[in-house]
């Protein structure tokens, strides 16, 4: 069922500058591989898109994730040959605290990300916060990396 799970670089363009390359996080799922009671759901595939892990030393982020996410799905269906309208995207973000001592929290946050397809370039993005039971399914993949009785 996963079929996918490391950090995701893509080159920038540019020639040697690589102006906008970038990494992410980036988890896939083929639900084909494994239907939940024997069931195929119309999204057969979950794409998981979030930040990847500062590099040691880095203090910030170069690159927005939010504002390449267009980027990233368009690379991403052509690389691993996914059906466009059969893949559900979504950013994760997780918690975040803050604050003299972490007092302050910014909750962990699941959107799913539409595009608009023209040839294979996805466009135009638009974020939904993910909500039950999507939310549960997908947050279940994203921590346990399966969808099963047991997991949850």
């Amino acid at each position: 069922m996963l079929i996918y799970d490391d950090v995701y670089t893509w080159e920038g363009w540019g020639g040697l500058l690589q102006l906008e390359a970038g990494k992410c996080r980036l988890k896939i799922f083929d639900l084909r591989k494994a239907p939940a009671n024997g069931v195929v759901p119309l999204k057969s595939f979950v794409v998981i898109v979030s930040e990847a892990p500062l590099d040691p030393g880095q203090k910030k982020r170069f690159v927005s994730l939010r504002s390449h996410i267009g980027h990233i799905a368009t690379l991403v269906a052509r690389q691993f040959k996914l059906e466009r309208q059969r893949t559900l995207w979504v950013e994760f973000y997780p918690e975040q605290r803050y604050g003299v001592q972490d007092e302050k929290v910014i909750p962990e946050r699941y959107d799913e990300v539409n595009f608009t397809w023209q040839a294979d370039r996805a466009l135009a993005p638009h974020w939904t916060p993910l909500k039950p039971p999507l939310l549960d399914m997908v947050r279940q993949l994203q921590v346990h990396g399966r969808l099963d009785q047991d997991a949850g």
